[in-house]
């Protein structure tokens, strides 16, 4: 690590300071993008020559030139590295996230750019684990949308689809106690839909505790399964799903607090931003902003793709 660097800001004051320097913010992206050496995102190749006055390196494997952006959820972005990197640290430090609208002020571009930034940092927030969870594990279920009371007559009449839990999106949460969450959006709260995220994320013979939902029973073959009626009681010794409780309330107040709306198709990025805040929780702010600098690279996030032109990922031929 480049000496020079020194430590990396602890608080919001500091960090607007430190990357207000283009080419400290710049230095800082590339140490923590290839913490072990700086590498070729094409082919691998740590062979190359670096042109300063631009910033680019020339790989001598693959014969291309590459930026610290290059395959990343930076890339082809028109914003400099210090832009970027207080864009970062705002969205992974703000306990209950922050608006587009006030990301758009602190960093002096158009909300829509904003928009744009924040869903690619999300993007590099998403967990991938394929390890399965076991122990105690807890497993809920919640709705996610607004109140059609609270909504503008014209957004009210686009969104109609029914009445109750129709007009709103099913999400699952599976918790490790002392451990992470995962949530994932479901189609509804169906047996096979739910089972079939169980048996995906938590290991056999674990013990499982849910409420009284009739969607869950079966699993008592796999699982030391027992389950809370909320009819009855919201804990009884060991049976409950508090834990889950208080992430999907922290998840409700930063939705309904700082986003105000957010549209289903787009939910799914909301909720990483959220799981990663809350299982880095116990780190501090540098700590969380490093975990999520170490994980930009190969999650580029194309704004055809953000928007539902194309999937995710994929290069734009327009």
């Amino acid at each position: 690590m480049d000496k020079e660097l020194g430590k990396l800001p602890e608080s919001l004051q500091e960090a607007v300071t430190y990357f207000a320097d283009a080419d400290k913010a710049h230095k800082w992206a590339v140490v923590l993008r290839w913490p072990n050496g700086i590498e070729c995102p094409r082919c691998g190749s740590k062979e190359h020559s670096f042109i300063s006055t631009r910033k680019i390196w020339f790989c001598k494997g693959c014969k291309k030139q590459f930026t610290v952006k290059v395959g990343s959820i930076f890339e082809d972005s028109p914003l400099g590295m210090d832009k970027w990197m207080l864009a970062v640290w705002l969205i992974v430090t703000c306990k209950n996230g922050i608006s587009s609208y006030e990301v758009a002020n602190h960093l002096g571009i158009t909300q829509k750019s904003a928009w744009h930034m924040m869903h690619r940092v999300r993007k590099a927030m998403q967990s991938g684990s394929f390890v399965k969870m076991s122990g105690e594990v807890e497993v809920d279920e919640t709705f996610i949308g607004g109140k059609a009371r609270n909504m503008h007559i014209a957004e009210r009449k686009r969104r109609i689809t029914g009445t109750g839990g129709k007009d709103k999106t099913a999400v699952m949460g599976i918790m490790e106690r002392g451990g992470k969450v995962r949530t994932i959006v479901v189609p509804n709260r169906k047996k096979h839909a739910l089972q079939s995220e169980v048996k995906k994320h938590v290991e056999a013979g674990s013990a499982l505790y849910s409420e009284a939902l009739q969607s869950y029973s079966g699993l008592e073959s796999q699982y030391a399964h027992q389950v809370i009626d909320h009819a009855v009681a919201y804990v009884d010794g060991h049976v409950h799903t508090n834990s889950l409780e208080n992430f999907w309330s922290l998840l409700k107040r930063s939705i309904s607090g700082t986003y105000v709306s957010v549209e289903p198709f787009h939910l799914h990025r909301y909720l990483d931003e959220q799981a990663y805040r809350f299982n880095n929780r116990k780190l501090s702010a540098a700590e969380r902003f490093v975990e999520a600098m170490a994980n930009v690279g190969g999650k580029r996030l194309t704004w055809d793709s953000l928007t539902g032109k194309q999937a995710d990922g994929q290069t734009s031929v327009n």
